[in-house]
């Protein structure tokens, strides 16, 4: 049993947990689609909280390729970074037609009683995107309040984004995204106006 095998079976699950949602996916499913033999996956993944664990471990692992260096690409400003990010879960609910939100988000939204390792492991997701976040705010710092708690600013904009995104998709309209964020934009701006103001 090859790694490679392993890899598609992952991948295959985190996009039909993403597009079906955890529970609508069966092992089936994912056969199917995949065009795995039954036995490899159970191979290595003798149950579907199994498979749930390696797709929450990916999340977890990639953060930096898979979420940021896209978003962050083409932007330098650490605050500039942290509205492109916003940008590209506002992108990814046009391009789905309002169908695809946060994919932890959803999984924390859908698992109202997880296993305590898969708790773990969304808890995990976000506190490293809360993280990635927070550096951004580190790195604008001299340009907020001294006493701004950039951790729970961080936070702050995690539910911020997340709400959005439900309200847009509850919605299917971008509206609602965009005046949450325009909100978000107001309040760092106040931020940066009452710091400049002191210096």
């Amino acid at each position: 049993m090859n790694t490679a095998t392993r890899q598609k079976i992952v991948m295959t699950a985190l996009e039909m947990f993403f597009v079906k949602g955890y529970n609508s996916t069966s092992i089936a499913d994912i056969l199917s689609r995949s065009q795995v033999h039954s036995g490899s996956l159970y191979h290595f993944f003798p149950g579907k909280q199994d498979l749930l664990v390696a797709v929450l471990e990916f999340y977890r692992d990639g953060i930096k390729e898979n979420l940021l260096d896209i978003a962050w690409g083409q932007v330098d400003d650490p605050i500039e970074k942290i509205f492109a990010l916003l940008g590209g879960y506002r992108t990814g609910l046009l391009m789905s037609d309002f169908a695809h939100g946060c994919p932890i988000g959803n999984l924390a939204l859908e698992l109202s009683e997880p296993d305590p390792r898969i708790r773990d492991l969304i808890q995990l997701n976000f506190e490293n995107w809360i993280e990635a976040v927070e550096h951004c705010l580190d790195e604008a710092a001299n340009r907020l309040p001294g006493d701004t708690d950039r951790h729970a600013l961080a936070e702050f904009i995690l539910t911020t984004m997340e709400g959005a995104i439900m309200q847009a998709r509850t919605a299917r309209d971008i509206g609602v995204f965009d005046r949450n964020v325009a909100v978000l934009r107001s309040h760092i701006d106040i931020l940066t106006e009452k710091a400049s103001a002191h210096t």
